[in-house]
């Protein structure tokens, strides 16, 4: 379009616009990057923290293995619910309103958790929750992908994916030492003190990221400030229609695009089973290391320490490694021509060596062989998932953009089924199988689906050329 063909009304950001979120301050962005890394690591520690007050829940509530796995799954099931509004509406009004909204009531639904008589009033409270941190989860990514070129979203997404894996690895171990020292409701208290600190942190220092919404306050200004309403937004044009037809779209957006969308699809797939496994984890640790290694309840948590040193190993290697790999090909290629397939790359390499660690890990379980054996297989559990699941995100922002945070909600509500189903059958599982057979059945799948990457690398552009969500090279 050449410069006499553009609509001199049609407000838009300036080459140099310092009110484009990617302009910001590098101190700013990264700031905002750390904000919604605690808020992402905040709601996914609630995730998984009645894995640590297991054994108090069943004595103060009668509940069977089946109905304690639920409060973890309740939670998770809300992640399913949560991304089809949180994630399109954000697109329509914006990311700041929607944290405000629901960071807030998350923090008084855990005061709900932590007030529960009965395990039918904790279930509920922990499924409300679930469905407004499911949020934070949807729009965290999104906020990277407002503020950061392509070149530095990598670096940005490694603090948010490790968050995502830090919280509900870190749980079970804060929550073994609640389950040892003070009563099971002290877990949600301490929940609700740093969902509070959220909400205020949300409240005073989170501006809107989303550019069609800052263009649209942008366009409002102008059109008070000269008088002259022909000024408008490209996003106005789309609130033009009534509000029913608008929400009708927004809300079916994630399903319209997860159904068009091949690349979506298997990679959703892919990202679920990996989701589920590490849910999976907390139910089948407890059989592995206290019916198998005879650790006491307080001590169950420490296990989970190794998962945790992988991911921090996974992001440090993808900082050191894969990033700069990636931002020597952007300097290489013109700017516009850089095919998302390379963010993959992690991905490649993640997806062996997840399948790798359930064979390490079942068949090192043996009481006679140490326990350190199948605990340090979680050091590269840990690592493969970190890679697989950082490569997945970087390449649903860069080949969605603005469809972002509804590609992200599909992704979501998909992997989050899988998330909340995995821990219900795990235990059964493990101990019906034994945790080699079991170990070995999750193996064989995860090898099912080492071609997946490789796949979309080699597939990807001409799926791209395709799709009607996906713009193009980046």
């Amino acid at each position: 379009m050449t410069q006499a063909n553009i609509d001199p009304y049609l407000v838009q950001f300036a080459l140099d616009d310092k009110e484009n979120p990617k302009n910001w301050s590098r101190a700013r962005r990264w700031y905002l990057t750390g904000l919604s890394g605690f808020l992402t690591l905040d709601v996914s520690f609630a995730s998984s923290a009645p894995a640590g007050i297991a054994t108090q829940l069943r004595t103060s509530f009668k509940l069977s293995e089946m109905v304690t796995a639920m409060t973890i799954s309740v939670f998770i099931v809300g992640y399913c619910v949560g991304p089809l509004f949180w994630g399109p509406l954000s697109e329509q009004y914006g990311r700041r309103p929607i944290f405000l909204v629901t960071v807030p009531v998350y923090a008084c639904f855990q005061v709900g958790c932590a007030l529960s008589k009965n395990a039918a009033s904790l279930i509920v409270f922990r499924f409300l929750s679930g469905i407004f941190a499911a949020a934070v989860l949807t729009n965290s990514g999104a906020l990277t992908s407002d503020i950061w070129d392509a070149k530095t979203r990598g670096k940005a997404l490694a603090m948010f994916n490790l968050a995502s894996f830090v919280g509900p690895t870190l749980a079970p171990l804060v929550g073994g030492y609640v389950e040892l020292k003070m009563p099971w409701a002290w877990l949600f208290w301490i929940l609700t003190i740093s969902a509070v600190v959220c909400s205020l942190l949300t409240y005073l220092t989170l501006p809107e990221t989303y550019a069609p919404i800052i263009l649209l306050h942008k366009a409002k200004h102008l059109r008070y400030k000269t008088g002259d309403h022909r000024y408008y937004s490209p996003l106005e044009l789309i609130q033009k229609q009534k509000l029913h037809e608008r929400l009708a779209v927004t809300l079916t957006r994630p399903f319209k695009i997860f159904i068009c969308e091949p690349m979506l699809v298997v990679l959703t797939i892919y990202m679920s089973f990996i989701y589920g496994c590490m849910y999976l984890l907390y139910e089948a640790y407890p059989v592995v290391f206290t019916e198998g290694y005879h650790f006491q309840p307080e001590s169950l948590g420490l296990t989970y320490i190794p998962l945790l040193g992988g991911n921090v190993l996974g992001v440090m290697v993808y900082l050191l490694i894969f990033n700069p790999q990636y931002e020597a090909a952007i300097d290489k290629h013109k700017i516009g021509l850089l095919p998302p397939e390379i963010r993959l790359d992690p991905a490649i390499f993640g997806a062996p060596l997840f399948a790798i660690t359930f064979f390490w890990f079942g068949w090192t379980s043996y009481p006679s062989i140490s326990y350190w054996a199948p605990i340090m297989s979680g050091v590269l559990t840990g690592l493969s998932a970190c890679w697989i699941f950082l490569a997945a995100f970087n390449y649903i922002i860069d080949v969605y953009l603005f469809a972002a945070a509804s590609a992200l909600a599909a992704n979501t509500v998909v992997r989050s089924i899988a998330g909340a189903v995995f821990p219900l059958f795990a235990a059964k599982m493990y101990t019906a199988l034994g945790p080699r057979w079991a170990s070995t059945v999750l193996g064989c799948f995860s090898c099912i689906m080492i071609p997946i990457p490789f796949v979309l690398k080699r597939y990807g552009p001409a799926l791209r050329a395709k799709s009607r969500f996906a713009p193009g090279p980046i």
